[in-house]
Order: C-alpha cells, then structure tokens, then sequence
C-alpha cells in the first residue's frame, strides 16, 4: 500500500512541514501577500493531496461512495494538521476556517475526478 501511494506521503510529509513550520518563518519565504492568502494555500495544498490520492488509487476508485470515503483521509488528516498547529505550535492556532477550506479543496479535487470519469465512461460507450 505504501508503494501505491508514495506520492501521497509525499504530500503529507510536506504538509505536515507546512502545517507546524512557524508562521514567521513561512511570511519571510512568501513572495505573494494578500488577505485570504492561507486559505488559498490550504484550498490549493488539499485539492493537490486529494488529487494525488485519487490519481494514484484511480483503478481501485469503484462507486462514489467509496470516492467519499477516501476523501475523508484527506479531510481528518487536515483536522489533525489543525488541532497539532494548536497543540505544537506557539506562534499557530488551529482554524475551523482553514479546515472549511481543506475541505472545499477535497471536494473540488473530488468533483473534477467525477467530471473526468463520466466523460471517460461516455468515451467508451
């Protein structure tokens, strides 16, 4: 299972290094400033996870339910990524909002990988 999903940990290892980095240290490498710039980051950082999971289990990926299913690995390893910030950390908090944004990302991911199944199985009718 590790071998199949390698990408995946990937991901999650730098996740994690994100997740409980300080938030100074990670203001001094950001090029970019706007308001709303780490929720942007946490979408983009969980549509990417969900996207690699789905990618790399794509075969085993059977009916929707199980689809949703698999989202939840993305969504409670963000919850955990967000209680650890408050836990761990000092200079983060964790955020009801970052994680409504990880899971809006999840669910993007989720629903471009059900627009490009259909239009596959339409393919190959």
């Amino acid at each position: 299972m590790v071998r199949r999903n390698k990408f995946s940990i990937i991901i999650a290892f730098i996740i994690i290094i994100l997740s409980l980095t300080s938030s100074e240290e990670l203001q001094k490498i950001s090029i970019i400033h706007f308001k709303g710039m780490d929720k942007v980051i946490h979408f983009i950082m969980y549509f990417v996870f969900m996207s690699v999971i789905l990618f790399e289990n794509r075969k085993r990926v059977g009916r929707t339910g199980n689809l949703f299913l698999i989202a939840l690995i993305p969504f409670f390893f963000g919850a955990l990524m967000e209680l650890l910030q408050s836990l761990l950390t000092s200079s983060r908090s964790g955020s009801i909002y970052d994680l409504i944004f990880n899971l809006a990302g999840i669910l993007f991911s989720v629903l471009i990988f059900l627009i490009i199944r259909s239009f596959q199985k339409e393919k190959i009718k």
